[in-house]
C-alpha cells in the first residue's frame, strides 16, 4: 500500500510539473503562416537530397508555440520516423544548465563568483602554466600561472583550461594521458576523481587572459556537487528539471525511453551516413542507454527539444517558468551581460555566447538575444527583445552541413509585427 501511495504521489508531483508550452497561431504572435512554411521547404530539401536524417525543430513566441515540426527519420536505414519528442544528444548544450544550477547556488550565498574554484576543490591549488611539451613521451615544464582560477572564469571559458579530445593538440595529448575526459561518454568513470586530476594539470594560459573553450563547465559540475552535497544528476533532478517539467532530460536515459533516442549520423561524399560505433574519446555512440555514473556538466545530457525550449524559455522570463521561479531577475541580467573584457574580443556571459553591440553587425540576432549549441548540430537561441525561442535539432556528427545559420534567417524573417 505504501508502494502504491509514493507511486500516485510522484505520478501527481511529475503530472504537476509537466506542463508542456501552450499552443499559439502564429498570426496572434506577430509572425507569418507562409513565412514560417519556408522552414518546411528548407528542411524537406536538405532531408531529400539526403544531407542530414531529419530534424525537430521548435520557435515559441510570447511564450506561445507557433512552430513545432519533425521532419525525416531518427534511423534512416529502418525507415524509422522522426517524432517531435524523440531524445537528442544535446552535448554542450549541458553547460547551460550547468551554469543555472552554479548560479542557483551562488544566489544562495554558497560561493562568490571571484572567489578562487581551490576554495571548494582544492587541488586546483597553484595552478602552473604550460611551457613546453615534449611530443616523444608527453612531459610537459611549466611555470607558476600569476594567479588561481576563479568561478567567474570557469563560468566563462577564460580559466586557462583546454578541453579534451577537442583541444588543442597539446591539451588533447596532456589530457588523454592523465585519462581527463571529454564527458561524452566515460560512462564508467566518476566526476570528481577526474576533475580532481585536472586539477593537478597544467593550463594552456594565466587565468583571465584569453578565451578557450574549456572543461570548465565540468569543473563547475563538480562544484555543484561539493556545495551540494548532491550528485549533479540528483541537483539537476530536483532543482531543475522536475520543476520545469523537464521530465525527457538525462545524463543516463531509463530503459522504457531507449527506443526514443536518435540515431547518430555523419556526412560521406555529401551524403549521410551512420557514424562508426565510437566517437570522441572512443566512446560508444549509444552511450545514454548505458548504466552510467559519470555525470558531466558540459557535455553529458539527452534532451528533448521542448524539455530545452522551457529552459531557454526561464531566461525570456527573467528566471521563471510555469509559476517557478529558479533564478532572480537581477541574477538572470547578470548571465545575459557579457563577462569578458578587452583585449579579448568573445562576447560571453555567464553560461551563453552572446549577441552586443560589438558583435550584433554579423547576424541577425537582436543585441541582447542568447545563443549556443552541441556537438550534434543542436542549436537554440533566445531573443529577450522579440520574446522569442527557436530551436534545431539534427541528429548529425561532424555534420558537414549547417543548418542553424539558414534557420536563424527563416525564422526572423517570418516575423511581420
Amino acid at each position: 500500500m505504501k508502494i502504491q501511495l509514493s507511486f500516485i504521489l510522484l505520478l501527481v508531483t511529475n503530472l504537476a510539473f509537466s506542463q508542456p508550452f501552450a499552443p499559439g497561431k502564429p498570426t496572434e504572435n506577430g509572425m507569418s503562416p507562409e513565412r514560417l512554411g519556408r522552414i518546411d521547404l528548407f528542411i524537406n530539401d536538405m532531408v531529400t537530397k539526403k544531407q542530414i536524417p531529419g530534424a525537430v525543430i521548435f520557435i515559441a513566441r510570447n511564450g506561445k508555440v507557433v512552430y513545432h515540426k519533425a521532419f525525416g527519420y531518427s534511423d534512416v536505414e529502418k525507415q524509422a520516423v522522426l517524432k517531435k519528442d524523440d531524445i537528442f544528444r544535446i552535448a554542450s548544450q549541458s553547460k547551460a544548465i550547468t551554469s543555472l544550477a552554479t548560479m542557483m547556488l551562488f544566489e544562495e550565498g554558497k560561493f562568490g563568483l571571484d572567489e578562487p574554484i581551490s576554495k571548494y576543490i582544492p587541488e586546483f591549488k597553484n595552478p602552473k602554466v604550460l611551457v613546453n611539451l615534449n611530443w616523444k613521451d608527453t612531459s610537459y615544464t611549466t611555470t607558476p600561472a600569476k594567479s588561481e582560477i576563479t568561478i567567474r572564469q570557469l563560468l566563462t571559458h577564460t580559466s586557462g583550461l583546454d578541453y579534451a579530445s577537442i583541444g588543442s593538440q597539446e591539451f588533447k595529448a596532456i589530457y588523454a594521458k592523465a585519462g581527463v575526459p571529454s564527458g561524452i561518454g566515460n560512462h564508467d568513470a566518476v566526476l570528481g576523481d577526474k576533475m580532481k586530476i585536472l586539477g593537478g594539470l597544467p593550463l594552456k594560459h594565466n587565468p583571465g587572459e584569453a578565451y578557450t573553450y574549456s572543461l570548465g563547465i565540468d569543473v563547475l559540475g563538480y562544484l555543484v556537487e561539493t556545495v551540494s552535497g548532491m550528485s549533479l544528476d540528483q541537483f539537476f533532478r530536483t532543482r531543475i528539471f522536475q520543476p520545469l517539467g523537464m521530465n525527457d532530460t538525462y545524463f543516463y536515459l531509463p530503459k522504457e525511453k531507449h527506443s526514443r533516442l536518435v540515431g547518430l549520423y555523419t556526412t560521406k561524399d555529401g551524403v549521410v551516413e551512420k557514424v562508426l560505433p565510437t566517437i570522441y574519446d572512443r566512446v560508444l555512440i549509444d552511450y545514454p542507454t548505458l548504466p552510467g555514473k559519470y555525470y558531466s556538466g558540459g557535455a553529458g545530457l539527452s534532451s528533448t527539444i521542448e524539455d530545452y525550449a522551457k529552459f531557454v524559455q526561464l531566461f525570456i522570463n527573467k528566471g521563471e517558468y510555469n509559476g517557478v521561479r529558479l533564478l532572480s531577475r537581477k541574477t538572470v541580467e547578470l548571465m545575459l551581460t557579457n563577462q569578458i573584457q578587452p583585449p579579448i574580443t568573445n562576447q560571453y556571459g555567464l553560461g551563453f555566447g552572446l549577441e552586443t553591440d560589438k558583435n550584433d553587425y554579423q547576424s541577425i540576432f537582436s543585441i541582447g538575444a542568447f545563443q549556443w549549441g552541441g556537438a550534434f548540430n543542436t542549436q537554440y537561441w533566445g531573443d529577450p527583445k522579440e520574446k522569442l525561442v527557436a530551436l534545431i535539432y539534427t541528429n548529425m556528427y561532424a555534420a558537414g552541413v549547417n543548418t542553424g545559420d539558414r534557420f536563424k534567417v527563416l525564422t526572423y524573417a517570418a516575423i511581420v509585427d
